[in-house]
């Protein structure tokens, strides 16, 4: 039997983390999300993902003077960044400096030391090309700030305020896994060849970029901001309805129910963002959710987690052009755990296809074909 898109289909066994869409649970390596959105910081859910339990004091102050000892970038990284375009959408810079981290390099297996240094780079490298699109030198990362706050401090030169570090770092807790997705899976194939971990990074950055996967924040972004104001919710949405257009942040193929993340994301929302701009984005999805199921009683469609992210990344301070990109600086911890995991227990990832082609045909020579 066919099943398109392999919905369904188990295809790889991990520890790090489950889906129970039925539910409307995600549980990182046993762990709720709510749990952990609450208690640990982003540093601790990556070594949760390495190591396999949450780090002690020692452990997380080790970790963290790790990643901090990885954020110089290469010569080979800063002379690619020095050559883009100053046009170049910030998902595809990210995905060309992260395979020039390789550049030079033998080809090796994916190691431990190689995961924690491509995600400590992941942030620096994104915040140096959006200076260098904007005529800026990039800014060396600061020893004592962590991973979220040395992302906002890189972007802006700017010491950010609490807000906005605890905004961020929950997003990157909530962002950085969810099952065999289509960017962890394509990273996993990578794997499977035998390939190196820039590689896998590469074509996990390559699936992210499509609006069905992790392109879609900027876009619920670009539909609070066409609505402006509370009134206009239910005229414009109709309107888009109509002209059979995508409610953006809307459904989610894995959740029946409300995604968890999403819940998390609207209480912090809630907290930081400004209040005006938070009552608009709640009457934009207390409207979308009413139409979609009026229109569509028989879909169980919920908020997902893109619609409250692109409201927290805009009171952190990012421009919503680096919000897919931004996805990555989470994600780079699950991508590269789950090729850790994927290599320990390794074979190669090769499903078959069903032939719907022509039937047995004869050549007919070059002259004679009409």
């Amino acid at each position: 039997m066919i099943t398109q898109g392999l919905e369904g289909v188990i295809v790889a066994q991990t520890a790090l983390s489950r889906v129970d869409g039925a539910r409307g649970v995600l549980i990182y390596r046993g762990y709720d999300i709510r749990d952990l959105a609450r208690a640990v910081s982003f540093e601790e859910v990556a070594h949760l993902f390495w190591y396999g339990a949450l780090p002690t004091r020692a452990q997380l102050d080790a970790l963290k003077k790790q990643l901090a000892q990885q954020r110089t970038l290469p010569d080979a990284a800063l002379n690619v960044l020095r050559a883009l375009p100053p046009t170049t959408a910030p998902i595809d810079a990210l995905r060309t400096l992260v395979s020039a981290l390789d550049a030079g390099r033998p080809l090796t297996p994916p190691d431990l030391p190689q995961a924690i240094a491509l995600t400590a780079q992941t942030p620096v490298l994104l915040a140096a090309f959006d200076r260098a699109r904007r005529g800026l030198a990039p800014l060396t990362p600061r020893p004592d700030l962590d991973h979220a706050a040395n992302y906002l401090y890189l972007l802006s030169g700017e010491i950010p305020t609490t807000a906005q570090v605890r905004a961020l770092d929950t997003y990157l807790v909530l962002l950085a896994d969810h099952g065999l997705n289509a960017s962890t899976f394509a990273a996993r194939v990578v794997a499977s060849t035998g390939s190196d971990l820039y590689s896998c990074a590469a074509a996990a950055l390559g699936a992210l970029k499509g609006p069905l996967h992790g392109g879609a924040p900027s876009r619920v972004l670009d539909m609070i901001e066409a609505i402006g104001a509370e009134e206009n919710a239910e005229t414009w949405m109709r309107g888009a309805l109509a002209r059979k257009e995508r409610l953006m942040g809307f459904g989610h193929r894995m959740y029946k129910t409300t995604d968890p993340r999403a819940e998390i994301l609207r209480g912090l929302a809630r907290d930081v963002c400004a209040p005006a701009f938070f009552a608009l984005a709640q009457r934009v999805e207390e409207t979308g959710l009413r139409l979609l199921h009026e229109q569509r009683p028989a879909e169980r469609l919920y908020t997902n987690v893109e619609f409250y992210s692109a409201a927290v990344l805009h009171a952190a301070g990012l421009p919503k052009d680096l919000f897919t990109a931004t996805f990555a600086v989470s994600r780079m911890s699950g991508w590269t755990a789950h090729v850790l995991e994927q290599v320990n227990h390794n074979r190669i990832i090769r499903p078959d296809a069903e032939y719907v082609g022509p039937a047995a045909q004869s050549v007919i020579p070059l002259d004679q074909r009409a």
